[in-house]
């Protein structure tokens, strides 16, 4: 790549040699030093590529072998620039074109947030931009180490953020915590050993009605057992470990967060519904485009998308004018389209609203067996109104079960002393 551009910023030639002592001709080349590259047979000849400077060393080559050299054609930055060499303008245009590249390069004008799940971009633009990082400001302004920092403290759930400056181009990498329940095993690897302070004793409470299973204590006390039926907010493992003196008696407690792997068992209510008709758009063949050119906060339209359609869809595209990868300018294209249709109503048949609920409801099997519930028992059927079908009932699962809560501390009983006279 670095090889085409030097031959193209020094200029080189396609040539056609012709005669019967080519072959001559290409050894003699190679004596000389005549650098040639390209070579290709075409019609009883050889074509290739040589440098404007060796091309006026063929001379005493082509009279000694008897050749003949015809130029192909010219190509390279001297040849470019000699044949505009009358265009001022575009020149001068060329040149500006440089200096305003160079210039938009030191400001940043493109926005690309990766990872992220639960919020969307425009959520995390906005709060960018209240922190005052947006499209438009100096790279030099740019604090990597802050807006990482910002992020994490005013989002708890990302728990991982990386800022990189690549061309004109922010880059922000989020990772979310994934986990479906608070994060119970980070919390619990921060104190593996119990504390004095009763602050930090937490519970694991239940978050629902249901029926004990399995439960293996790993930190605290259980406070109920495999077969229990609990009901929500009853506490399953205590933080709070009593310590016994020899006589048996709470002298104290030791304070944990409590960790555990607790299953119950439970019933879940199952409903999904689904009207008995559905609309068909029959698309006609006229339509609206509208072209809008952004340049920073500027705007040139083209066409409209004004119509007196009766009923009508929009699509839009947009797209930023970028050089390479990563080199983002504030030039952005929008497209919209104006698409007029008329609409018919068609009804279900009995076999497509089974198919529809059945397909939804195992999409829901899926996303329960994602999360570890398994389901046990499955009474939901599906039923056919006069304006609509319904998929309804309860499902009997196993799933984990508990949730941390701030303990409530239990007092230290007090112990009176009695005297050597027992009074």
């Amino acid at each position: 790549m670095l090889l085409k551009i030097i031959r193209y910023i020094k200029g080189y030639i396609r040539i056609r040699i012709t005669g019967y002592s080519t072959e001559r001709f290409l050894n003699a080349c190679s004596h000389k030093g005549v650098v040639l590259w390209g070579l290709t047979p075409v019609n009883r000849a050889y074509e290739m590529n040589i440098q404007a400077k060796g091309f006026r060393q063929l001379k005493p080559i082509i009279r000694k072998t008897g050749t003949k050299v015809v130029i192909v054609g010219r190509f390279g930055l001297p040849f470019f620039l000699h044949k505009y060499r009358k265009r001022k303008l575009f020149f001068a245009g060329a040149v500006l074109f440089v200096a305003l590249v160079f210039l938009m390069s030191r400001y940043i004008w493109n926005i690309d947030i990766r990872g992220n799940l639960s919020y969307t971009d425009e959520t995390l633009l906005r709060f960018l931009a209240s922190t005052q990082v947006t499209n438009g400001m100096p790279v030099a302004e740019v604090d990597c180490a802050r807006i990482v920092k910002d992020i994490r403290k005013e989002y708890n759930d990302i728990i991982w953020v990386s800022a990189s400056i690549k061309g004109t181009r922010l880059i922000i990498q989020v990772k979310e915590n994934e986990d479906s329940l608070p994060a119970m095993d980070a919390v619990n690897q921060e104190t593996e050993e119990p504390t004095d302070d009763a602050s930090q004793a937490m519970d694991i409470v239940a978050d629902q009605d249901c029926t004990i299973t399995r439960i293996v204590p790993r930190k605290g006390i259980p406070m109920v057992k495999e077969g229990q039926e609990v009901k929500a907010g009853d506490i399953l493992v205590s933080g709070q470990v009593p310590v016994l003196d020899d006589a048996g008696t709470v002298i104290a407690y030791q304070y944990h967060k409590a960790d555990a792997d607790i299953e119950g068992r439970t019933s879940m209510e199952y409903q999904d519904e689904i009207g008995l008709t559905y609309e068909v758009k029959e698309y006609a063949s006229v339509e609206k485009i509208e072209y809008t050119l952004k340049i920073g906060d500027y705007y040139l339209r083209f066409g409209s998308i004004q119509n007196s359609y009766d009923t009508w869809e929009m699509y839009g595209s947009q797209k930023q004018l970028c050089i390479g990868e990563n080199f983002y300018l504030p030039v952005i294209c929008d497209r919209r389209i104006a698409k007029p249709y008329q609409a018919s109503e068609k009804k279900y048949s009995k076999k497509e609203l089974q198919r529809i609920l059945s397909s939804s409801f195992q999409r829901y099997c899926k996303d329960l067996d994602k999360k570890g519930v398994e389901i046990i028992e499955n009474n939901v059927k599906i039923y056919t109104g006069p304006k609509k079908a319904e998929a309804k009932g309860r499902l009997s699962v196993l799933m984990p079960i508990g949730t941390l809560a701030q303990s409530q501390l239990l007092d230290v009983p007090v112990i009176e002393e009695q005297d050597e006279t027992g009074e």
